[in-house]
């Protein structure tokens, strides 16, 4: 079953089960490509690369930043930095961000939620 990029497939957020091979699990599902995980639910994500980290690729976030404390952002296989201007948006939107490959971005994403931690996630599929 695949997650629709307009409403969530599923409600709410929830633990990373997997990843990998394109995809994710979750929630007993997979889905495969990227995901953007906040309060209202697991959306699918059209970013694919770094280079595609923008305030638009993000909206969803800026439009829930009353409900997010952090946004844990996998960057795929490799570190990058996160651009000023988008570190900048969402220092303002009052949302921390940590950016980092999307296996510790998944495992750290799920260690907050663990914890009832107010954290959403960009994860960036990896084949």
């Amino acid at each position: 079953m695949s997650v629709s990029q307009n409403d969530p497939h599923f409600p709410g957020r929830a633990p990373i089960e997997g990843y990998g091979q394109g995809g994710f699990r979750f929630a007993g599902m997979s889905h495969r490509g990227s995901l953007l995980i906040v309060p209202s639910g697991i959306y699918a994500w059209p970013v694919n690369t770094p280079a595609e980290l923008s305030e638009s690729a993000l909206a969803r976030v800026f439009a829930e930043a009353g409900e997010i404390d952090l946004l844990m952002i996998g960057s795929g296989r490799d570190p990058v930095a996160l651009p000023a201007a988008l570190r900048e948006r969402c220092k303002a939107a009052g949302i921390s961000v940590d950016i980092q490959p999307t296996g510790g971005a998944a495992s750290t994403y799920n260690v907050l939620l663990d914890e009832g931690r107010r954290v959403a996630a960009a994860l960036i599929a990896v084949s």
